[in-house]
């Protein structure tokens, strides 16, 4: 069974820090491509950064030089560390794996799995 968990959410005073966790089970996260996606209140999930099987990395406009995406083979793992985080940043952040490439804004073409998401809030 293939299950995503996210972890490492939480409340942050605007200018601060996170990392997020997206820990697999039941694949190998390097045969996939993983993305992080996010979904405020009221607007349409919106595609955050990719990290394709071969290493190339996305970004979303709005998290371009802030956010950082990253895998760690040994953990299984994809995290997604995030500075000068701003109000705008405030959502729940799902990751998801797709065994395909990842495409230049939207991320993932219909991820295979989704994890269950985490919370961030930016507030001071």
């Amino acid at each position: 069974q293939v299950q995503l968990v996210e972890s490492g959410g939480g409340l942050v005073q605007p200018g601060g820090s996170l990392r997020l966790s997206c820990r697999a089970s039941g694949l190998t996260s390097n045969d996939y491509a993983i993305a992080w996606f996010r979904r405020a209140p009221g607007k349409e999930r919106e595609g955050v950064s990719c990290l394709s099987d071969r290493g190339a990395t996305y970004y979303g406009d709005s998290v371009k030089g802030r956010f950082t995406i990253s895998r760690d083979n040994a953990e299984n793992a994809v995290y997604l560390q995030m500075s000068s985080l701003k109000a705008e940043d405030t959502a729940v952040y799902y990751c998801a794996a797709e065994r395909a490439p990842c495409l230049s804004g939207r991320m993932l073409r219909d991820p295979d799995y989704w994890g269950q998401g985490t919370q961030v809030t930016v507030s001071s």
